[in-house]
């Protein structure tokens, strides 16, 4: 077939008067007669993937490099197909195309002498207007504008430059131009051309005078796989357009790659450097504490313990006691940047397991107060130097981040803390509890936002101090009162209403301080190397903690914490590894045998839900991966195909398999996914990785075997089932082996419950109880005169969700409770085999619950299209039986790309579920 292809590109291309552009044009309207095997995509449907298998590899465990080859290319390569096709004769197809891989290879002396010198954007002013230059920079956005004349948005860091690229004749030719749209964002190049003034002012860029007319233009790294979301569109995204702060922050390499992620450590990296520029001016030591401790630093239960060698010990809560050791060992006055760490289980905007500190401590002469004016002082300096050298990432971060300058006084306001307590009283503030704030207790998140209110009301001030905090909300180093042992010589500094910085003067007396670290019910003998520079004499300190990220978020008024952290840790850090326990360990997809395809049927035992064991059906079209076996199930239906329930395979391979599957459907189909009852794992894939629009409708209604609710049924449906066993019904376990005969009589009662229904129905898969019966049991009650009344058939499923009540249908005539009775029975014997959990299977959420990228316009007319669904079809119905059993809901999803819903989407929906044969559905 490839031969017809390439006869009709000779007999095009011998037609005189058309031009490249329409030639290329031509080329996309050929039918492509590539076979699954010339595909360079992966997968394809079931039986042509085990024919390729059967013949291509041999039955070994060794995998060769060109097999291995094969099985990486998972994407078509719709721009190596244009380079190859295009018809600019060689002197023009040297001003672009890719680039070989760059290995470092020295060059020749003379060609190094020849390198052209690269240029930074940041450098390209005004000024060098008329200059050539050659950079690299990453495609940030492209503009189309017709056959001759595209615009190429480059960026390095956080400065983008507009490029033109226009066709003109022995220079830029319309395939050059035509190149550009095939670069994905996000794609490096090495470009060259002539910096000129801007025809009109660039507003996209962050140069905004000049312009680059393109010359050259090469790859040299190409992305090929989807993101779900670009730089562009982050920097663009509105109120009405969102990338949430979960999308953003799992895909944090792209989220990094934005000029507001730019600017924010930016601005981080200077807070260090002018942190340390006005201390190293005071004569402070630079610092680097061990982080491993015998002992808690601040004591409590919010540090990290380990195993050290057999012995205990923990991550350190901060440097404190280091720092006073230093102090102890006559170091004067030290200060450290360096990571602390707590074991604190909140996953607040507020708080991270670790995060940077910035540590101050120092010999005090007559009162703790000189150590807060030294660190006032330094974060005013700070504050100062930032609006000074950090002007212009300050100004890109208020586009997404909108704030004021921060407000602060020559005269740092300072309060106290019984003071701040009789401000908010005086104001009418009450906590949750209904009482006032006591001036003993410390302050709430709402109490110290409500206090920084008020201050900034009567004061004018966004920073301010709060001083002598009750002893009750301080560590066991903190020095009391000398008039009121309530009370410390402690302060905390607040920006914008929350708290930056805690501080305070130490206990340097040896028997104070060993009696605090009892009384705080912590062993001194574990900090006896602490406690050792105090028992030698130490002089009178005090110091501050400031938590780095915490005071670049306030100051930039990022509202999360997790922003001003590179790659933020907290307690949803480091998921738990899906269990490998598979019922069939040799069908795994980690591994899939030479020449062997996994049975559809134990990749649903290993790794399936309810709604992969409709996958059997032959409304399904089965998509299997060459490279691990893996399955989907879809059906075409109205230019869509509809994707029901996750890939049959390992859940860390959901991205590789769903990347694999979209680009085959894609160039093989030509058909828009849209997947529907899928798990939330799946989902956040879909969502996180792939940019899919993500709703949740529907549920799967599970009962959790292990602590026995099945059997907790209310009285109602106790008497249901006592009046059937008391009817003479009975139920017999079949197992997955049942007789002809009873086979026969279930399938002439299945006709008659069939042709008695009325009305639409909603239905995901049809009545075929006898497909698959090694991972089948089934469950029949009759009564004395053989009469079947009831059936229901559980379905193997992935160990971690158990099994599946298939079917479970009550016959015309049946016995009141029979259903009921069956069901119960079913469950019991699920039970007793081992399994944890069961499901129904989906149902009809009560309301619609939005994923991801689905603003609140969308939500609404998603919500009132499903509501009308749901009545229509009667979903309802199926939920309320269901929930007799004690089942709980586990919310699934349904997934779809940008622009790949619509009313044709909704319509394909529709008609998937639509029952029109006349086959049932499970209770």
């Amino acid at each position: 077939m490839s031969q017809v292809k390439a006869a009709l590109h000779k007999i095009r291309d011998s037609v005189p008067g058309i031009s490249s552009r329409k030639k290329a044009q031509l080329n996309d309207k050929l039918p492509d007669h590539r076979s699954p095997a010339e595909s360079p995509v992966r997968g394809g449907d079931e039986k042509d993937v085990q024919q390729r298998l059967q013949s291509k590899e041999k039955l070994t465990d060794d995998i060769s490099d060109s097999d291995s080859e094969h099985h990486d290319r998972s994407h078509p390569k719709d721009l190596n197909d244009f380079l190859r096709d295009n018809t600019d004769p060689p002197e023009i197809r040297k001003h672009y195309g890719k680039l070989p891989l760059m290995q470092s290879v020295p060059p020749s002396r003379a060609d190094h002498e020849r390198a052209e010198k690269w240029w930074h954007l940041r450098d390209m002013t005004p000024e060098k207007a008329g200059q050539e230059v050659v950079f690299r920079g990453r495609i940030h956005v492209i503009r189309q504008m017709s056959s001759k004349l595209a615009f190429i948005v480059f960026r390095e860091g956080i400065t983008t430059i507009q490029g033109v690229l226009r066709a003109k004749e022995g220079g830029v030719s319309e395939n050059m131009v035509r190149f550009a749209e095939h670069m994905r964002p996000g794609t490096l190049v090495l470009a060259k051309g002539l910096l000129k003034q801007a025809e009109q002012r660039v507003k996209l860029t962050s140069i905004h005078d000049v312009e680059i007319e393109l010359v050259d233009l090469h790859i040299e790294t190409a992305r090929t796989v989807p993101v779900p979301f670009s730089v562009y569109e982050a920097e663009q995204a509105s109120k009405d357009h969102t990338i949430s702060d979960r999308v953003r922050l799992s895909n944090r390499i792209l989220d990094l790659r934005t000029p507001t992620s730019q600017g924010i450590f930016r601005v981080q990296s200077s807070v260090c450097r002018f942190f340390r520029e006005y201390l190293d001016e005071q004569h402070f030591i630079e610092i680097h504490t061990p982080k491993l401790q015998g002992g808690a630093t601040e004591g409590g239960s919010e540090v990290f313990k380990l195993n050290y060698f057999g012995r205990p010990a923990f991550l350190a809560q901060s440097p404190q006691l280091a720092k006073q050791m230093c102090i102890a060992s006559d170091f004067q006055q030290v200060y450290e940047v360096g990571p602390v760490f707590r074991a604190e289980n909140s996953n607040t905007p507020r708080h991270l397991t670790e995060y940077t500190g910035l540590d101050i401590e120092m010999v005090i002469d007559t009162h703790y107060h000189e150590a807060m004016h030294t660190i006032d002082a330094c974060l005013k300096h700070v504050f100062k130097r930032l609006y000074e050298k950090n002007r212009a990432e300050i100004d890109i971060l208020k586009h997404h981040f909108p704030h004021e300058d921060l407000i602060w006084h020559e005269e740092t306001v300072r309060i106290t803390f019984a003071e701040g307590a009789r401000l908010l009283s005086e104001s009418g503030w009450k906590n949750d509890d209904g009482s006032p704030q006591s001036e003993y207790e410390d302050l709430s998140t709402r109490a110290e936002r409500e206090l920084g209110r008020l201050v900034k009301e009567k004061y004018n001030t966004d920073y301010y101090i709060l001083d002598k905090f009750p002893a009750s909300a301080r560590p066991f180093y903190t020095m009391p009162d000398a008039e009121n042992s309530k009370l410390t010589n402690s302060f905390d500094f607040m920006i914008r209403g929350q708290e930056v910085l805690s501080g305070g003067q130490r206990i340097h007396d040896y028997q104070m301080l060993k009696t605090n670290i009892e009384n705080s019910g912590m062993d001194p003998e574990t900090l006896q190397e602490y406690l050792d520079g105090f028992a030698y004499v130490a002089p009178p300190h005090a110091g501050a903690g400031i938590g780095l990220e915490r005071l670049v978020s306030l100051f930039l008024e990022l509202g999360n914490l997790r922003y001003a952290s590179l790659f933020p840790r907290d307690p949803r850090s480091f998921p738990q590894a899906p269990t490998s326990e598979l019922r069939h360990p040799e069908d795994t997809t980690l591994t899939r045998k030479q020449g062997y395809l996994q049975p559809l049927e134990n990749l649903v035992a290993n790794y399936g839900d309810a709604t992969n064991t409709s996958f059997m059906d032959e409304r399904y079209r089965i998509w299997r991966d060459d490279k691990t076996g893996a399955a989907v199930a879809y059906t075409p239906v109205h230019g869509r195909a509809i994707c029901a329930g996750n890939p049959l395979c390992d859940p860390r391979q959901y991205a590789d398999v769903a990347a694999a599957f979209i680009a085959w459907l894609h160039e093989q189909k030509r058909l828009k996914p849209i997947w529907v009852l899928i798990g939330s794992p799946f989902e956040e894939v879909l969502g996180t990785r792939f940019g899919f629009r993500t709703f949740s409708a529907s549920i799967e209604q599970r009962v959790d075997l292990e602590r026995n609710v099945h059997l907790q049924v209310d009285k109602e449906v106790e008497r249901k089932i006592r009046h059937a066993k008391n009817e003479g019904v009975d139920v017999t376990d079949y197992g997955n082996k049942i007789p002809d005969e009873t086979k026969n009589a279930v399938d002439q009662r299945i006709k008659d419950w069939q042709s008695g229904r009325k009305g639409e129905q909603v239905h995901l898969s049809d009545i075929t109880p006898w497909v698959d019966q090694s991972h089948r049991q089934y469950f029949v009650a009759t009564d004395k005169d053989g009469k079947v009344h009831s059936m229901v058939v559980l379905a193997q499923l992935s160990i971690q969700h158990g099994v599946q009540i298939k079917w479970a249908l009550d016959f015309p005539g049946a016995t009141n409770g029979v259903i009921e009775m069956t069901v119960q029975e079913a469950l019991k014997a699920a039970a007793n085999a081992g399994n944890k959990e069961a499901t129904f299977g989906g149902g009809a959420a009560p309301e619609l619950k939005v994923g991801h990228h689905v603003g609140h316009a969308k939500a609404a007319t998603l919500s009132k299209t499903y509501q009308s669904l749901a009545a229509r079809f009667h979903v309802e119905n199926k939920s309320g039986f269901r929930a007799k059993f004690n089942t709980w809901n586990d919310n699934t999803y349904m997934a779809y790309p940008a622009k790949g819903l619509g009313q044709k989407g909704i319509r394909a929906i529709v008609d998937f579920f639509r029952e029109d044969d006349g086959s049932g559905a499970p209770v």
